[in-house]
This record gives structure tokens, sequence and C-alpha cells, in this order.
């Protein structure tokens, strides 16, 4: 069975458990950036990726990772790819906590910073690849998105935009693009050659 799988699988029933039979289990999950050290909540850097607010926020995420992740998977190998992933739950939550770790109030939860790590890793792996984005009818080239979304991203970030961790999404993508640049630096040679000839 592939990594991909095996995350959609692993996501599928804790965050499923989470929200109809242990709620507790979710609260235990989340990562809360300001308790982090004094309490010493060292697990919930990576068990907070395993969680999700609701039905439709489990279902975007698993989604998005089933639509790039077994092609990430296959470009870089499975090892690689389980190392991408962890690294990128790992630096979306590293990012949250330098924004919020003076807010005692603050808590966040999800997949989508290590999913974001995955998705930024394919444009560099497949970067004549076109997105899909709700409500835009037309496909979109897959470095324009990548340079969009940053974009949005960080704009969100600044401004507390709804109630989603954008500074997870902007850590997590960047991590995506950082981890292949350090372990397969070919990859981003392609992709400069292949959108500049």
């Amino acid at each position: 069975m592939s990594i991909t799988n095996m995350l959609l699988i692993a996501i599928g029933v804790v965050s499923v458990a989470a929200l109809s039979a242990w709620p507790d289990l979710r609260e235990k999950c989340l990562f809360r950036p300001y308790w982090f050290l004094p309490r010493r909540q060292y697990e919930t850097i990576v068990s907070s990726g395993f969680v999700h607010a609701d039905y439709g926020h489990l279902f975007f995420n698993a989604f998005t990772l089933w639509s790039f992740g077994a092609a990430v998977e296959r470009a870089m190998g499975s090892a690689r790819f389980l190392v991408l992933y962890v690294f990128g739950l790992l630096v979306a939550n590293a990012g949250t906590w330098l924004s919020h770790w003076r807010d005692p109030n603050y808590a966040t939860l999800g997949a989508s910073g290590a999913i974001l790590a995955v998705l930024f890793a394919s444009v560099v792996y497949y970067p004549t690849g076109s997105m899909y984005i709700m409500f835009v009818p037309v496909p979109v080239p897959a470095p324009l998105f990548a340079v969009g979304y940053l974009a949005y991203s960080l704009y969100a970030a600044k401004r507390n935009v709804g109630r989603v961790n954008h500074d997870a999404h902007f850590s997590g993508a960047l991590a995506g693009l950082a981890f292949v640049a350090v372990t397969d630096p070919g990859a981003w040679r392609r992709a400069i050659w292949l959108l500049t000839n």
C-alpha cells in the first residue's frame, strides 16, 4: 500500500473518530502554540495533523492529498515522500507557533500544512501542469497558482482572514518547495528549464 493511501486512511479514521465518537480526542490533539512549551504538549505538533474541524474540512484536505499525493510519491519515492509530509506538518506548525505563541486562546488543527507541502512539491515536479480551483472556470497554470496562493496566504495571515490557519498554509507550501530544492535540486533545474524553453 502506498504512503499516500496509508496517510489518507489514518487521517480519515482519526478524524471521523474525533468528530463522531470521541470529541475529547480532538481537544487533546489540538495544537495550542501558547501552551506548547509551558505544558509540554509536544505530541500535538503531529497529532493536530490527524484531526479536523468538520467533515467538510476533512473532505477538502483528503481530496487534495488524494489528487496530488500519488504523483509526488511516484516522483520522489515513498520514503522521501513520507519525510516530505512530516517535514511539511512540522514546519507548518512551527510557522503557526511563531505567529501565535503569545495568544493563550489560539488553537489549530488539520493536515493542511503537510498537504500543501505535497501540493507545492508537485508544482516543482510537474511545472507545466494546471490546477483547478473552485469558482474559476478555467485551469490555472501550476506556477501561477503557486505564486498567487503564496501571495494570498501571506496577505490573509497578516489580516487574520476567516477561521483559517493561513500561517500553516504559507509555511507548509514553502516547506514543500524547500524540501525539493534540498533533496532533489535537479527537479528544480528541470522545472526552470521547462518553464523557460
